[in-house]
C-alpha cells in the first residue's frame, strides 16, 4: 500500500514553504505564513499533492500580522476558552475562541490577530481553484467567494476539521483517502453556509452503474499499490470528485472512505481468527506502517485492541 503523504516539518521551519501548494492567488503560501507568523512548525501536518492540506498547530500567544496568502484558511479551535481580536483595516472583530467556533481566513486577505494565551488549532488549506471546483461539480448558482469568520459559531464544521488530526499520521491510504473526501466535504459546507450568496446542492440522483461500482471496489480492494485516492476513483468513474463519492454512498451507503475502513476491518479480523498469525504480521499485511497504528485504528472500530479481540474468541 502507498505510504501517506505526510510531511515532518519538526526539524526545520523553511520546510514548510518548499513543499507548498500553488494557487493564482497573490500571498505566500498558507503553512509557509502560519509558520512565519506562529514562529513554530506544526504539531503534524498532511499536505494533498491535488491541492490542500490540514495541520495541527499548538502556539503561543499571537500579537502579529498575518500577510496574505495563496489558499483559503478555516481553523477549528480546541483550546481554553479566551477573548481575541482581529483587526483588518479599520474593521475590529473581538471574538471568543471555543470549542465549535470556526476563522476564516479567505485567500489574499491581511489582518493583525492579537490572542492572549496559548492556543490549539486545526487549520484547513483550500485553494481557490479548488473551492471553484467544488462549486462547479455541485452544480450551484453560489459564487466561491468566502465571508471572513472570527470565532464564527459552526459546530459542525469545528468537529469535523477537529476529527481530521488522527488522519495526519498513521496508515497512508485510508487516511489520504479521508482527508480527500474530508476537504471535499468541508469545502461543501463552505458554500453552503461561508459565502456571500449561500445555495444548496442539487441532489444527487441514482447511484453508479453496477460495472462502475464493480471496477470502483476492485480498485479498493487492491492491495497493491494501485492509487485508491478520490481522484482515481473519480476518474476511472467518469465522474467529478463531488458526484462519485455522492453516487457511491448512494449505491452502497457508505463513502469510499467508510467502506475502504470496513473493508480492512474485515480483513483483519479474518486474519486475527488465525491463532498462529502475529498481530504485527497482519498490520503488515494490512499495510499498516506499525503495530502501534493498527491497534489504534482497530481499536476506534471495534472498542477492543487486536490482541483483546483474539482473546475473546477463545
Amino acid at each position: 500500500m502507498n505510504k501517506s503523504n505526510l510531511h515532518d516539518h519538526s526539524a526545520n521551519p523553511s520546510a514548510v514553504a518548499q513543499n507548498s501548494n500553488a494557487s493564482n492567488v497573490e500571498g505566500r503560501a498558507a503553512d509557509a505564513e502560519m509558520a512565519r507568523a506562529l514562529g513554530t512548525t506544526p504539531f503534524s501536518m498532511a499536505l494533498d499533492p491535488s491541492g490542500g492540506g490540514i495541520a495541527h498547530w499548538k502556539h503561543d500567544p499571537l500579537h502579529d500580522v498575518v500577510q496574505p496568502m495563496s489558499d483559503h484558511v478555516i481553523m477549528a479551535y480546541n483550546g481554553v476558552v479566551q477573548r481575541m481580536e482581529r483587526r483588518s483595516g479599520r474593521t475590529v472583530s473581538p471574538g471568543t475562541f471555543r470549542r465549535g467556533a470556526v476563522v476564516i481566513i479567505p485567500a489574499g486577505s491581511s489582518s493583525r490577530w492579537d490572542i492572549p494565551k496559548p492556543v490549539d488549532v486545526v487549520q484547513l488549506y483550500l485553494p481557490p481553484a479548488m473551492l471553484k471546483r467544488v462549486a462547479e461539480e455541485a452544480e450551484t448558482a453560489t459564487k466561491a467567494d468566502l465571508l471572513d469568520r472570527t470565532a464564527h459559531h459552526d459546530p459542525v464544521m469545528s468537529q469535523l476539521l477537529l476529527g481530521a488530526v488522527g488522519s495526519l499520521k498513521g496508515n497512508g491510504p485510508l487516511d489520504t483517502l479521508f482527508r480527500q473526501q474530508l476537504t471535499e466535504l468541508l469545502a461543501t459546507r463552505l458554500l453552503m453556509t461561508h459565502v456571500g450568496s449561500p445555495n444548496t446542492a442539487q441532489p444527487v440522483v441514482g447511484g453508479l452503474s453496477p460495472m462502475v461500482l464493480r471496477r470502483a471496489i476492485e480498485r479498493l480492494r487492491s492491495n497493491s499499490d494501485a492509487d485508491v485516492s478520490l481522484a482515481a476513483l473519480a476518474s476511472d468513474a467518469g465522474l467529478s470528485r463531488f458526484h462519485f463519492c455522492r453516487s457511491f454512498k448512494e449505491s452502497t451507503g457508505l463513502s469510499p472512505h467508510a467502506w475502504l475502513r470496513q473493508y480492512r476491518l474485515d480483513q483483519a479480523m479474518d486474519m486475527l481468527r488465525d491463532p498462529e498469525m502475529p498481530v504485527v504480521s497482519v498490520a503488515a499485511a494490512l499495510g499498516y506502517s506499525s503495530q502501534t497504528a493498527f491497534a489504534a485504528a482497530f481499536r476506534q472500530l471495534t472498542g477492543e485492541t487486536p490482541t483483546e479481540w483474539r482473546l475473546r474468541l477463545r
